[in-house]
């Protein structure tokens, strides 16, 4: 293999105190079909971080959880994935990737195992906190993708699979609500425990393999810290890692309670019914594509603005439900797909800072989805509790205008 060792790696290697990073000398290019590979890998695994979303009903039924707490059930599983993307992640810097990758799949069919078979709440919650841990293989692989791209196609590529996470997280619903109504939520787990375990095979027997001596060992404590240490030195990672908490946090004031007016008088759905409104947001989901192929073209911030204004203005359909459910789809396909373009945007454009340092870099931002995540979960399904729909959509619309006010508040330091 043609290689050498990268100035910018170089010089981000003396910081951490590691030897030169060697890297390829031209990026081997991420072919079509591997990309598809790893957008469905993506998108199998982030679905088990979401499949309890149309579920928070019957689990609340099972384990005698009160409707205005059961957000905690979304919230661990968020917890556990923002506690893996800083202490798991970092490892793709340091690690054969395929190794990482198959080893954290057949871990979390473990997991998966145990959430289907939770005998009480307390399981039920440490379960789902592993299978948020080891969930974040989602992000080792969308930094595997970014480092198989050839530059110039970088943003196209992480679209393409980060196309998988959105339309993961979105079917997740669907499927959860028609595996539920068929033969309970524990299958929901059980199925995917199966699938999860498939899964691994087939990465660890496509993926590229790689010599784990052309790697540098960092001391893990001082990988960890180095993660720390990108926050400090990239104020573009500060502020879309912001932008990133905030989109999300937004995203799920929408999903965590949204199961509990459906499936409530007047409207009284099923979990399949209310499953399908997942597929509604796959729409947007297909627009990272060529979202990604904007910002390959110096488009980031006008992707950015419009995605953020586009995000608000979703919220005014979706207040509406009660007069149309077609306003309700209409207002998801919206959200979702300016959520997915400001996603698809926040990550190309901290991908180019730091080659030597993807997966670290995919780490510390993703903390900041998950963050997010966990609080709009939780402040979503108590607001509900306390002033119904009109207060979440209150709180969802006042967060994007927060996300929309701080982008213009860091605008030159968003480039």
């Amino acid at each position: 293999m043609n290689l050498q060792v990268v100035n910018g790696a170089t010089a981000s290697a003396e910081r951490f105190g590691e030897p030169p990073q060697v890297v390829p000398a031209s990026p081997p290019g991420l072919p079509g079909m591997t990309a598809l590979v790893f957008a469905i890998a993506c998108g199998l695994s982030v679905a088990n971080v979401y499949f309890a979303h149309p579920l928070l009903d019957a689990m609340a039924h099972d384990f005698a959880i009160a409707p205005a707490s059961v957000g905690i059930v979304v919230t661990v599983t968020q917890i556990g994935y923002a506690l893996g993307l800083f202490f798991i992640v970092p490892l793709g810097d340091l690690f054969d990737r395929r190794k990482l990758i198959a080893g954290q799949a057949i871990l979390s069919a473990v997991a998966l195992i145990v959430v289907g078979v939770a005998p009480n709440a307390a399981m039920l919650l440490a379960s789902l906190a592993i299978v948020g841990l080891l969930a974040v293989v989602v992000q080792v692989l969308v930094a595997y993708a970014a480092d198989l791209a050839l530059p110039s196609e970088r943003g196209r590529a992480v679209g393409t699979v980060t196309s998988g996470v959105i339309t993961g997280i979105l079917l997740a619903r669907f499927v959860a609500g028609v595996v539920a109504d068929l033969a309970g939520w524990r299958w929901v787990y059980l199925v995917s425990a199966a699938l999860t375990l498939l899964m691994a095979v087939t990465l660890y027997l496509i993926l590229p393999r790689h010599d784990e001596a052309e790697r540098p060992r960092t001391p893990y404590p001082r990988l960890l810290g180095s993660v720390v240490q990108l926050f400090v030195q990239e104020p573009l990672l500060r502020v879309r890692a912001v932008l990133a908490m905030l989109i999300f946090a937004s995203f799920n004031v929408l999903w965590a309670p949204l199961v509990l007016p459906l499936s409530a008088a007047p409207f009284s759905l099923s979990h399949t019914e209310i499953g399908l409104f997942g597929l509604a947001g796959v729409v947007g989901a297909l627009g990272a594509r060529w979202t990604g192929g904007l910002v390959d073209r110096g488009r980031g911030q006008q992707v950015t603005g419009l995605g953020l204004l586009l995000m608000i203005a979703a919220w005014l359909p979706i207040a509406f439900m009660g007069q149309s459910l077609w306003l309700l789809v209409a207002g998801i396909v919206m959200l979702d797909l300016a959520i997915q373009a400001v996603h698809v945007t926040n990550q190309s454009l901290i991908f180019s800072r730091r080659p030597d340092a993807r997966s670290r870099l995919v780490g510390g931002y993703m903390i900041f989805y998950s963050l997010g995540s966990a609080l709009g979960s939780i402040a979503s399904t108590m607001i509900f509790g306390a002033w119904g729909w009109s207060g979440v959509c209150m709180l969802g619309g006042g967060v994007a205008l927060a996300a929309l006010v701080f982008w213009a508040a860091t605008l030159r330091l968003g480039h």
